[in-house]
C-alpha cells in the first residue's frame, strides 16, 4: 500500500489525476461511476461521492495492480474491460431502460439524486427504483413520463440543479448533522439537526399542513404546502402537534424532536422539495 500512495503522489505531479480538493457543487457523475465499479469489483470500500480524492485514486491502482494492468491512474480501455459491465459505456451513447446495465446507468443514478430523485442505491443496475426515479423526473422536468432515460432526460440531467424559489427559517435551535448529497453507497436527501428528544420543532415558513402522521421509514412526520410548489418535511418525531388542514406560520410548534422510524437517534430530518424535487435545505436557509 505505501508504494501504491507513492504512485499516487508521483502521477499527481504529472497531472494525470485531479487535484485532492473535492468538486463544486454535485461532484463529478464520472466519478461517482468509477467508484461504483471499483465496489462492484471489491477494490473500494469508499462513498459514492463523485471525488476522485487519493481514496479513490490508490482503489483504482490497487485494482490494475490486481488486474496486472499497468497502474496508471488512467481509466483507459484495458481497464474498462477489465471493470467489466459496470466499466462501460459513457453516460449519452445509449437510451437506458430496465434491465440496463453500466457506466452510465451510475451516471445516470447519481445525476438523478442531485437533482433530487434518488433510487436507491448506486449500483449500476437499472431496475424498478430507478424507473419510478426517471418517471418522477420527467414529470418535474415536463417531459413525457415514459420511465426510459433518453436523449432528451439525459440532456435534461445538464441543466443547473432545482432550488427552493421560497426562503425558509430554520426549523429547530440544534446544530447540523449530516447534510444533503451522497452517504455510503446511496444518497442523503435532506439535512439533519441533532437535538435532544423533545427539543421544539416549528414551520420554516407559513402554509398549510398536507400531512400529520407515520410515514413509513420517517417515523412521525408533518409536511408542509408552502406555495410556489414548494413543501417542507419533518421526520422522525416524538410528538406531532399540529392536524392536518391546519394553518400554521413561520415558527408555529408543530411537534418535537424523536427518534420514530428507521432513526439512530433523536434528530430531526428536514427535507425541503420543489415540485417533487429534494433540494438542499441549507440554500434556502441562507
Amino acid at each position: 500500500m505505501r508504494s501504491l500512495v507513492a504512485s499516487v503522489g508521483a502521477i499527481c505531479a504529472l497531472g494525470l489525476l485531479p487535484a485532492s480538493a473535492p468538486p463544486a457543487g454535485a461532484g463529478d457523475a464520472d466519478a461517482a461511476a468509477l467508484q461504483v465499479a471499483l465496489r462492484a469489483s471489491a477494490a473500494y470500500v469508499g462513498p459514492v461521492d463523485g471525488w476522485r480524492g487519493p481514496e479513490t485514486d490508490e482503489a483504482l491502482l490497487a485494482f490494475q495492480q490486481r488486474e496486472g494492468l499497468e497502474p496508471d491512474g488512467i481509466v483507459g480501455p484495458r481497464t474498462r474491460q477489465a471493470l467489466g459491465r459496470l466499466g462501460r459505456p459513457e453516460l449519452g451513447t445509449r437510451s437506458l431502460s430496465i434491465g440496463a446495465r453500466g457506466w452510465d446507468v451510475a451516471e445516470l443514478q447519481f445525476r438523478l439524486a442531485w437533482h433530487g430523485f434518488p433510487s436507491g442505491r448506486f449500483d449500476g443496475a437499472y431496475g424498478p427504483h430507478l424507473e419510478a426515479a426517471v418517471r418522477r423526473f420527467q414529470q418535474f422536468a415536463r417531459l413525457p413520463q415514459v420511465g426510459i432515460a433518453g436523449p432528451r432526460t439525459q440532456a435534461a440531467l445538464r441543466r443547473a440543479l432545482p432550488r427552493s424559489p421560497l426562503r425558509l427559517s430554520r426549523p429547530v435551535a440544534a446544530e447540523l448533522g449530516e447534510g444533503f448529497g451522497p452517504r455510503g453507497d446511496s444518497f442523503h436527501a435532506g439535512t439533519d439537526f441533532i437535538a435532544p428528544a423533545g427539543t421544539p420543532v416549528t414551520s420554516a415558513r407559513a402554509g398549510r399542513v398536507v400531512w400529520a402522521a407515520p410515514l413509513s421509514s420517517f417515523g412521525n412526520a408533518v409536511v408542509v404546502a408552502h406555495g410556489s410548489g414548494v413543501r417542507t418535511l419533518y421526520a422522525h418525531l416524538a410528538t406531532i402537534d399540529v392536524s392536518l388542514l391546519d394553518r400554521v406560520s413561520a415558527g408555529t410548534p408543530i411537534g418535537t424532536v424523536g427518534s420514530t422510524g428507521r432513526s439512530t437517534g433523536p434528530h430531526l430530518h428536514f427535507e425541503v422539495r420543489v415540485r417533487g424535487a429534494a433540494v438542499d435545505p441549507l440554500g434556502a436557509l441562507g
